[in-house]
């Protein structure tokens, strides 16, 4: 990686991403905020106009644009897969059901050393708002190979509710990587006995003894819901309306949610392609000089998709050292069949990896809204629970 960026490899820390749009490695004709930077981090914005598109798509081995852009000869709705546009710049509605394509107002201008991950926002995921990058000429989603130079475009599906969006906001981050960032089993391991990485609800430290590492750290589900007085989730309600993403703090719950009681057997079933929130059991943290990530779905654990959104900032969890973890929420969706769930049932893990540099800003101290979280909604709604 570029001696003048970075030390050594891993994550690009917050100011390594301001070094970066210095570097024009990102490129934007709007200048990149101060709210986008994260300790681990930038948050990508929607640019002016939205294709309504037929499918979901991978470009393989074209540019995204050729797939959707009507053709000038012929009548734009005539395109393979594009249906129809919409300009964001005053704010437009995006239909629950529907897909979504929004070229970013970012670009990407990549050396050859450095690769980007992209993941949706954790109000993105709790809003069940399904959001992935495409780049040009690529087989796959959210993977931004090393050195790519290129424009970058968000498929989005709200799946619970439409939304209404404007340009400029986010819904999506990425991580800029250089080498190996991954960290081993045996690592977290040492990470584990000098800072302690999972807590009890009352603030007491798990013995690495009572703990799972295998190709990450896992964690469970609580469907006791002490601390939330009762409540162990959120189910989305079938119809409510439209939410406006600007509104932060507006919405009353309990028309867009059901929530969940405990059951007398700590345990709940949940039916198929229904939308669940929960929080898990344990608290988490992830050190200044680290940044984590929820593993995606694994079909070995059972018929569940458990998270939308992943990613965990340095400093999540446990700030300068004085905060002794914090709870994940986890988006969660059933597949084909009906599926029982039971208290403290292994439900996730969450994969460490190296920080190139210690972030001057730390997850808490950059606007972030999820910091001291139990089973919390989206910023977009009223408190209901602790």
């Amino acid at each position: 990686m570029s001696a003048s960026i970075a030390r050594k490899s891993g994550v690009l820390c917050y100011q390594q991403l301001k070094a970066a749009v210095k570097k024009n490695w990102i490129r934007c004709k709007v200048p990149v905020e101060e709210r986008q930077f994260q300790p681990s981090s930038l948050d990508l914005r929607l640019g002016e106009r939205a294709y309504r598109i037929v499918a979901s798509f991978l470009p393989q081995n074209t540019k995204v644009l050729k797939r959707v852009e009507p053709d000038p000869v012929i009548d734009m709705y005539e395109t393979d897969l594009m249906m129809y546009s919409l300009d964001l710049r005053g704010g437009a509605i995006l239909e629950k059901g529907a897909v979504y394509l929004i070229p970013l107002l970012e670009e990407l201008r990549l050396p050859k050393e450095v690769r980007g991950k992209t993941n949706p926002k954790s109000t993105t995921g709790r809003l069940d708002i399904f959001t992935r990058v495409i780049t040009d000429f690529t087989p796959r989603f959210d993977e931004i190979r090393p050195g790519y130079h290129g424009k970058l475009y968000l498929e989005v599906v709200p799946r619970s509710f439409s939304v209404k969006v404007r340009t400029g906001m986010s819904l999506i981050q990425v991580r800029l990587i250089g080498g190996e960032s991954l960290m081993t089993d045996r690592e977290i391991e040492e990470l584990y006995e000098h800072e302690g990485l999972l807590f009890s609800q009352t603030g007491r430290r798990i013995p690495k003894k009572d703990v799972t590492i295998h190709d990450g750290l896992f964690m469970s589900v609580d469907l006791v819901g002490r601390e939330t007085k009762g409540i162990v989730g959120f189910k989305s309600k079938k119809n409510s309306q439209v939410i406006d993403l600007s509104r932060i703090d507006y919405y009353d719950p309990l028309d867009y949610w059901e929530p969940i009681h405990n059951h007398p057997k700590d345990s709940l079933i949940i039916e198929p392609e229904d939308f669940y929130m929960f929080a898990s059991k344990e608290r988490i943290r992830v050190p200044p000089a680290y940044a984590a990530e929820m593993v995606a779905y694994d079909a070995g654990s059972g018929e569940l998709r458990t998270h939308y959104a992943g990613f965990f900032d340095a400093g999540f969890g446990y700030g300068r050292g004085e905060i002794e973890g914090t709870r994940v929420v986890m988006e969660v969706r059933a597949r084909e069949v009906p599926f029982l769930i039971c208290d403290g049932q292994t439900f996730f893990k969450v994969r460490y990896e190296r920080m190139a540099r210690q972030p001057t800003k730390v997850y808490g101290e950059v606007g972030s809204s999820y910091q001291y979280q139990s089973l919390t909604l989206s910023k977009h709604f009223r408190p209901m629970v602790g």
